[in-house]
């Protein structure tokens, strides 16, 4: 019993420690040699656990898109109404963009990853159709749409949506002195209710 709790928080620390290093530094710039000091494990302990590189990338994409979820479903379901949800949604977004930047750094970098890799690309798609499944469920299956969007399904909505919010936090990200980007995201609320 010893020895596989041993192992087990022998791979939490590996891979916290990649997903830390990885979300300040990115993944092109990290070698599992870099894990293996920052962990202050072996390397072989490495290629144990996670095999390569990409196993090692698989984990961590995984617990990013734990976090996401688990923190976006939070932030919905304090809402009342559909709008206030939707309020919520953003508020999330404008939280991780000032407290936790590195959180979407790593979404970016998996993300430019995913387009090369068909191994990356279906765990990124897997992520945005959570997404939006989070945003249909949660914010549009219970809302009076303008009429300009009745035409539209919920779930090409929830879609426009989340691209719209990636992609103001990516300009955040990238030129973080524009302090009116983050509000940027509040006239999503006039552009849908």
């Amino acid at each position: 019993m010893a020895v596989s709790k041993k192992k087990d928080n022998q791979y939490e620390l590996i891979l916290q420690t990649a997903y830390e290093y990885i979300s300040t530094k990115g993944y092109a710039n990290v070698s599992m040699r870099d894990v293996a000091e920052k962990a202050g494990v072996a390397l072989s302990q490495i290629t144990y656990h996670f095999k390569n590189k990409d196993g090692l990338l698989t984990e961590v994409v995984n617990t990013m898109a734990q976090e996401y979820l688990t923190e976006i479903e939070d932030y919905l379901r304090t809402g009342n109404d559909p709008k206030q949800k939707l309020a919520n949604l953003i508020k999330y977004f404008q939280v991780v963009l000032e407290e936790k930047p590195e959180l979407f750094k790593l979404f970016y970098d998996f993300t430019s990853m995913a387009v090369w890799s068909p191994d990356f690309s279906k765990q990124i798609n897997d992520l945005f159709s959570k997404f939006v499944k989070l945003i249909e469920t949660h914010i549009l299956n219970d809302i009076s749409l303008k009429s300009n969007l009745k035409n539209y399904t919920p779930k090409s909505i929830a879609r426009i949506l989340l691209g719209a919010m990636f992609g103001t936090a990516l300009q955040v990200i990238m030129d973080p002195s524009e302090k009116e980007l983050p509000n940027a995201l509040d006239t999503l609320k006039v552009l849908l209710i």
